[in-house]
């Protein structure tokens, strides 16, 4: 063996170090003070001494890298420096090419920023620096570098004269204590190796000879007498093939000075049969005059289970990059900074960076995000994660825009990563598209408060803005319009040319109506041919210029289909929103009105609504109703009353009997629904009366023992016109029939009149179907009162007729009536149906109607209605001997 090539002025660096005898000795206060000093002039956090020789740095003094003595030579930034006559600065590591890659700029402390003033003793020879050191780039100014020059002059200073102190107080008494320390250091350092799990082993190369502890063998599961003589052969004979010839050329090359230490992991048989992987650590001790290798001590360290666990690290962190790259969520990880470390494929195409390309850099660089409305930038939901120290989403409605101008809508989120001491390291930003979510719900959104058809505004949406309207005319007393808009001759469009054509009509009407009206003010279709305008903030005069504006378009408006041309006009209804109106269902009122006397008028023209004191009086009266009900639902002040339907001929086998209702008010009198239901049904609570009257009544018929409740033949209850036009009524109904059971339902009887299921004709007819496969009944009730009653028999599948009350009140005085009940009785005996006559008050008409052949009879002179609860104690086990 030879002694390894060492440059000229590493020799002569090191030998410096050994004459000065600084090498590994404890902190001393005029360098610590120097290294302070540094740090503090030029406002960096660390600043050190490096002291260099072939192998390694020193570190004499240290500020700022507390636990850190030394560090590889070749891993050193002073390493540079040193080769130097004047301060060596690097600005920021990330753009000098020596550096980028350097594992104390990937890794801890994480250096950007480096400047080193090299330490050159009096002969020439230079043995280390004085450096400071930030975490951020920056640059030196002027005075920096002057006092970084000064201190290096004082450092060198500091280490002369602790030489010459030293030579002087040497003695021989000094240098055999020293020797015997180092003895006992030696002896106590072999202690400390044999109780740790270090195998130890000295290796005279010459002769071959090996030393080994007890720990070493007992890591072969053997002992030191089993291992027999022993030699090198103890070592190499035991390697597995595959990592001898590895092991043995990492040996020499350190044997020959190639390197500053031996190291090597290598896999040797165990005494029970199987491989174990050792690391090994070893430095020559000695060298004999020629430059030989005389003897070489080290360590070996039993690190399967190490092994193991970094396999099973390494698979997890293969199955975590592998995750992340395959995940559909775009990934980006930063550092403490806020600086990009890394982007999954996901996050590479949406931003337009790729991996590479954007680390190092700002996040805003890289993940470029502003507001998707006012394009204003974003607010960076790493830089809050970081400072806060927390989970921290995106804002809403924030937009992407990548480095190529594409745009992608996306929510994310931002979470602290941490080390297992809870240090925070960085931070990862989790992403991703939802461009397409955004406009489906843009989309689903429009469609919710927007017409199909024409575009306009719909009903609903048209209703709540003229909520808000309201609310704010009676917050400010501002003034505002209402135009209710009716086509004229729209109906013969249809009728001549098609429902196809009609379509077309309405959106070119749509566009006239869109024209007239300012920007902000509001466009709806209604439903049908019925449209309504909102205009803000305007006066009944300016209002009336608009509506008039309207009709004079229509008015030139011609509709051209396949050569024929249609005229089309349109009567609006013109009202006032201001603070007068107690509610949009008022001001609609007034606005149909309004439009109905256009077109009573003469059509395509304008009817202003305006208070006579008769009017305000009966409106302002049912509007005070509209309140008293509300009040009466929220107080349950209805109260459920009854009046018996009998045969007209024979006996009855149970009660048969209509429910009708009663307000009582405040002070206990009880009010007629005549009073109270025209003002119900005007201002739309007719169903929420229908929805307290049908609960009430399933509760009570589930609340009556059975055997009062076996003696109910049929219990009538109305549904008003607005419930049967509903289909969130009728789901409703179909709820609570449902809840109250098949005993309850076929003793149930809903009674539907003739005009409400003939306006809701198709509705009516699923509704009634709906109805009677839970097993109740439906009665058509005041038959006879529509124009075409016949007709539509063919269309509702219906248990009973009962006869308008205007054919039986006169019955027997007027030759016009009976023609017309005779007629309802030979109809429904050709259909199956029972029928019914109302409002049966004399004995003469009781008579009559026997006479002519309908069923049964309900009036004043059978029974006058009575609380239901009486309706039950009143009723004998034979009900039609009952007193009427």
């Amino acid at each position: 063996m030879h002694l390894p090539h060492i440059a000229a002025d590493d020799a002569q660096r090191v030998a410096a170090l050994h004459e000065l005898a600084v090498l590994d000795t404890p902190p001393e206060q005029e360098f610590d003070a120097i290294v302070r000093l540094a740090s503090l002039v030029c406002g960096v956090p660390i600043s050190l001494i490096s002291l260099v020789d072939a192998g390694r740095q020193w570190f004499k003094a240290n500020h700022g890298l507390d636990g850190v003595t030394e560090t590889r030579r070749e891993q050193s930034f002073c390493g540079h420096a040193i080769h130097g006559h004047a301060l060596m600065e690097v600005p920021d590591t990330h753009t000098d090419e020596r550096f980028t890659r350097h594992p104390l700029v990937l890794g801890e402390p994480g250096i950007r920023f480096y400047a080193g003033q090299p330490l050159r003793l009096s002969d020439g020879q230079c043995v280390g620096t004085l450096c400071v050191i930030d975490r951020r780039p920056r640059v030196l100014d002027a005075h920096q570098r002057e006092v970084l020059e000064c201190l290096g002059i004082a450092a060198v200073r500091a280490l002369e004269n602790r030489r010459a102190v030293l030579l002087q107080s040497q003695s021989l008494d000094a240098l055999a204590s020293s020797q015997l320390a180092l003895q006992r250091e030696r002896g106590r350092l072999a202690n400390i190796l044999e109780g740790t799990a270090a195998g130890t082993w000295e290796w005279h190369v010459p002769s071959g000879e090996a030393h080994f502890n007890e720990r070493w063998a007992g890591i072969l599961g053997c002992t030191l007498d089993e291992l027999g003589p022993q030699k090198l052969d103890a070592w190499s004979g035991r390697l597995h093939p595959d990592d001898l010839g590895r092991a043995q050329a990492l040996l020499a090359q350190h044997l020959s000075g190639q390197t500053p230490l031996y190291e090597c992991e290598f896999r040797m048989w165990h005494r029970e049969g199987r491989w174990v992987w050792v690391l090994a650590r070893g430095r020559v001790m000695s060298r004999l005059p020629d430059g030989r290798a005389e003897w070489v001590a080290g360590t070996h360290l039993d690190v399967t289970e190490t092994r193991r666990l970094a396999s099973e690290l390494a698979e997890q962190h293969e199955l975590m990059r592998v995750t992340l790259q395959s995940i559909g969520d775009a990934v980006i990880t930063t550092d403490a900074a806020g600086d990009v470390v890394w982007l999954n494929p996901v996050a590479e195409r949406m931003t337009g960076w790729t991996s590479r390309e954007a680390q190092g850099r700002p996040l805003l660089q890289v993940f470029h995000i502003v507001n998707d409305t006012s394009r204003e930038p974003a607010p960076n939901p790493v830089a809050a994660c970081l400072a806060d120290d927390d989970v921290k989403g995106l804002a809403q409605h924030t937009l992407l825009i990548s480095r190529d101008g594409h745009e992608y809508g996306i929510e994310d989120s931002a979470a602290p990563i941490r080390n297992d001491r809870g240090a925070v390291l960085g931070a990862v930003l989790v992403f991703h598209d939802v461009t397409e979510q955004r406009r489906l719900s843009g989309e689903m959104s429009w469609r919710a408060s927007h017409d199909a058809l024409t575009g306009l505004v719909n009903r609903t949406e048209f209703e709540a803005r003229l909520r808000r309207m309201l609310a704010k005319a009676q917050e400010d007393r501002s003034e505002h319009a209402l135009l209710y808009v009716d086509l004229d001759q729209f109906k013969l469009v249809n009728d001549a040319c098609g429902h196809t054509v009609g379509d077309q009509l309405l959106q070119q009407v749509a566009r006239l109506l869109t024209d007239a009206a300012r920007s902000r003010d509001t466009v709806a279709r209604l439903g049908g041919d019925e449209f309504a305008v909102i205009l803000e903030h305007c006066s009944a005069q300016q209002a009336q210029r608009v509506a008039q504006q309207i009709c004079d378009r229509m008015e030139d408006f011609r509709f051209v289909h396949d050569g024929r041309r249609f005229r089309i006009g349109a009567s609006i209804g013109l009202v006032p929103v201001d603070s007068r109106w107690s509610s949009p269902a008022a001001i609609l009122q007034a606005a149909d009105t309004s439009c109905y006397a256009a077109k009573e008028a003469g059509r395509n023209r304008v009817h202003t609504w305006f208070d006579t004191d008769e009017a305000m009086h009966n409106r302002h009266g049912q509007m005070r109703w509209a309140t008293r009900i509300e009040q009466a639902l929220d107080d349950d002040r209805f109260v459920l009353f009854a009046q018996r339907i009998q045969p007209i001929e024979g006996h009855g086998h149970g009660v048969h009997a209509e429910v009708l209702l009663r307000l009582r008010e405040v002070d206990g009198s009880l009010v007629a629904p005549g009073a109270f239901l025209p003002a119900a049904e005007r201002f739309h609570l007719v169903s929420r009366i229908d929805r307290w009257v049908l609960a009430r009544v399933l509760r009570h018929m589930q609340a009556l023992p059975a055997a009062t409740l076996a003696r109910i033949e049929c219990l009538s209850v109305n549904l008003s016109g607005q419930s049967v036009g509903d289909r969130a009524m009728h789901r409703h109904v179909m709820e609570l029939l449902a809840q109250a059971g098949e005993a309850v339902c076929r003793r149930l009887c809903v009674e539907i009149t003739e005009t409400a299921a003939v306006t809701n004709l198709a509705d009516a007819a699923v509704f009634i179907e709906q109805l009677r496969a839970t097993g109740a009944r439906v009665a058509l009730d005041d038959f006879g009162a529509g124009a075409s009653s016949y007709g539509y028999l063919k269309r509702l599948q219906v248990d009973a007729l009962k006869i308008d009350g205007q054919f039986i009140r006169n019955l027997g005085s007027d030759a016009l009536d009976e023609a017309a009940v005779r007629s309802f009785v030979d109809v429904a005996r050709v259909v199956g149906l029972r029928t019914v006559a109302e409002c049966v008050e004399t004995q003469p008409v009781m008579k009559r109607l026997n006479e002519l052949g309908v069923d049964m009879a309900q009036g004043y002179l059978l029974h006058r209605p009575e609380p239901i609860e009486a309706l039950w104690a009143n009723t004998s086990t034979n009900p039609s001997t009952a007193p009427a």
